[in-house]
Formats: structure tokens, sequence, C-alpha cells
């Protein structure tokens, strides 16, 4: 194996892949990424056996074949290679010579047979998806899931189709995000949980495109672009592939039936409260030094009389916290404790001026909304009163 390439694309490849190499690897080779140059491509890809990522760059190749590096060895030399190119070749048959302008650099390696082979995976669905409302999907969805894996499903995102509509769906069992993508471009029924890792990385991946386009290199690999390619999902019965451009993740998808949320969201909310954003976050992060005294516990109490919510802390011996908040009312009174944690990490992802609190009592959840999105939900289920 012998090619030529540019260390910035090289480098891009590296970062990108090891996002799918574990810190607690079962076997030392799954620590190594595996290269691949065969036509005019360079192919590398790495997996942990749950996860795999595998992108390609052009590159100017000489002879073609294939090696697995140490993952961490390769990533160091790219970072700190000055150089605009590099030359990688084989040399005693698991050994790999990186020489350019200034450096010379022989990582020791393995042969690609023995690292575990990534097999595509059986097509059953197809469909594509435009980025920007998938990112933003995302955003909104994956923090709500569970971040252990006592219930596997929990740690998913549960995505299905409801006629013209992939819904995506998180929760933790103490709140929950709910993301409807309107869309014509799915040929059948979609259910399936999706390890929230794989499309945390996904995420990942789109917001890299954002921001100011940037001029292609002579090889046509230049960095991520702000115009995103469409993604297109392939889905067998237990995995799924997402191919991004020239990059692809392959993931198993996790077995078992996701709760019946639907059933948690209320029916019939008595209030609606529009309150600004900023002010409801800066009053939560100063009672938050209080509230984590007390099991994060925030008493919100919603006022027609005056159309104000009340927010207030328990008494605690660091002391305790309350402000008053002008809001937009419609309906009644009401009264409710939230978690404090929860509601920063969902104020956090809210990009909208103004929010909405929809609230039927103190013993059902709080349901959010964005008035300028309506393919959101978010839920924060409720605490016990504090008085």
């Amino acid at each position: 194996m012998k090619f030529l390439c540019k260390t910035s694309n090289l480098l891009q490849a590296l970062n990108l892949v090891s996002r799918a190499i574990s810190n607690q690897q079962a076997l030392p080779i799954l620590g190594n990424v595996l290269i691949k140059v065969e036509g005019k491509r360079c192919q590398i890809s790495a997996t942990d056996l749950e996860l795999s990522i595998i992108t390609s760059f052009e590159a100017n190749i000489e002879n073609e074949g294939s090696i697995t590096i140490p993952a961490k060895a390769i990533v160091n030399f790219a970072q700190y290679n000055n150089d605009d190119e590099v030359l990688l070749e084989t040399s005693e048959g698991t050994q790999l010579k990186c020489t350019s302008a200034h450096a010379k650099t022989v990582i020791a390696g393995e042969a690609a047979s023995e690292y575990p082979t990534i097999s595509p995976i059986d097509r059953e669905i197809n469909f594509s998806l435009e980025a920007k409302p998938l990112l933003e999907a995302l955003h909104m969805v994956t923090f709500a899931s569970a971040k252990t894996t006592l219930r596997p499903v929990l740690a998913g995102v549960y995505v299905h189709t409801e006629k013209d509509n992939l819904i995506l769906v998180a929760t933790d069992s103490y709140r929950l995000s709910e993301y409807t993508i309107k869309t014509d471009t799915i040929g059948g029924d979609v259910s399936c949980i999706i390890p929230a890792k794989v499309l945390e990385e996904l995420k990942s991946i789109l917001s890299s495109y954002k921001g100011d386009k940037k001029e292609k290199n002579e090889d046509g690999d230049s960095a991520p672009k702000g115009n995103t390619p469409t993604i297109t999902i392939a889905l067998s019965a237990q995995q799924i592939e997402i191919k991004v451009g020239n990059t692809q993740l392959l993931s198993r998808l996790i077995d078992g039936k996701f709760p019946d949320y639907k059933q948690i969201i209320p029916d019939n909310k008595t209030t609606k409260a529009s309150v600004k954003t900023k002010d409801l976050a800066t009053m939560a992060k100063r009672m938050h030094y209080f509230a984590k005294e007390t099991n994060n516990n925030l008493t919100f109490t919603v006022r027609k009389s005056d159309n104000t919510i009340h927010i207030a802390t328990p008494h605690t011996q660091a002391g305790r916290d309350e402000a008053t908040l002008d809001i937009e009312l419609t309906g009644e009174d009401n009264k409710i404790a939230l978690s404090s944690s929860y509601l920063l990490d969902f104020l956090g992802h809210v990009d909208d001026d103004v929010i909405q609190m929809h609230l039927t009592d103190s013993m059902h959840p709080a349901v959010f909304h964005v008035p300028s999105n309506e393919n959101l939900l978010h839920l924060i289920m409720p605490l016990r009163i504090q008085e």
C-alpha cells in the first residue's frame, strides 16, 4: 500500500471515525482504525462492534492495499504534522511509514485481516431526509434519553412513522421530548429504537456542516461545507445505516418495546403560560443553587389575578430564593413543582425568545411548546410540592 494525501483530509477522517472507538475495548484491536486504499480513494473505518463509522477521501494512490493502525498513534502523527501532504506506505507487512517534508514516522500496525469485518446491512427500508429538520430534531430530542443502560430502550431514541410524519421520541422516565418531521419520502412503516449515542454522533457530523461555505480543495475533499448533503437511511430488522456525504454510520438497533409514552401526555390542560425564555432561564440558574439541596425542587405558582408566575425554592440550610415573572396567561390559576435541572436542560436547547408552559395540575406533567415550532413537544414530570 502506498498513497499520497493531504494531511488535513487524513486528520479530518481520523477524527471522524475515532468517535466509534470506545474507551473500554473488549479487544485491543478495537483501538485501531482500518485504512484501505482502492481506485482513487482512501477509506478509513473504525468500530466498537456496536457502532461503526466509515469515511473516505480522494488520494493519489500508487499501490492499493490495507492495514490496521492504532488510532491514537496515527491521529497523533496527523495532528502534529504541519506539512500539507503526507506519503503513507506499508513496509515489512504490518508497519506504516508516514513521510512528509519535515517528518518521518513509522507506526507498528497489524494485518487488515485481523480487524473485525464491518458488514453492510440487509436493506429492508430506505428513505432520505433533509439535514436541517433532522438536525433540529436531534438537537431537541437526544438529550432527554437515559444516560445509563439499566433500561436499554430508554438509552435510545424511538423513531416511528405516522402518516407522512417521522416522529423521534426520547425519555428517561422523568422528562420526554418528541419531535415531528413532516416528510413524504418514506416508503414504508418505520418503528425502531436507535441508540442515542449513534444519533449524537450523527448530530456532530451534521453540525460540522454548518457555518460559512468553504472552497473545495483541488481533490474535491473540502472541509465540511455550508450546504449539507441529504441524509440517506437504510433499515433492517436489527441494524441501521446512515449515510451523509462520504461518511457512513452503521449500528445495531436496540431490541425491545418503547413505553407507550402518549398515555402520559395530558389531554386537558387548564393553564397556558407564555414566558420569556431568557428570563426564566436566568431565574432558574440562580435558584438552582438552593434547589439542588432539595432534589432540584422549584415550585411554580401561576396567578391569573396579575398575570405572573411566582417561582420559589423550599427552605434549606443554605437559604431560599424566589422570584416573580410577568407572563401571558390563558386559563386558570395553577401550581406545580418541577426539577430545576431538567428545566435548565430543556431551556439550554431552546433558541426562541418565548416558551409556553401548559399545565393541568400539580399531579400531571408540565408540557412545554415553542410557539414558532409546532413540531416540538417537551414534557417534565412533576415533583412533590414542598412548602
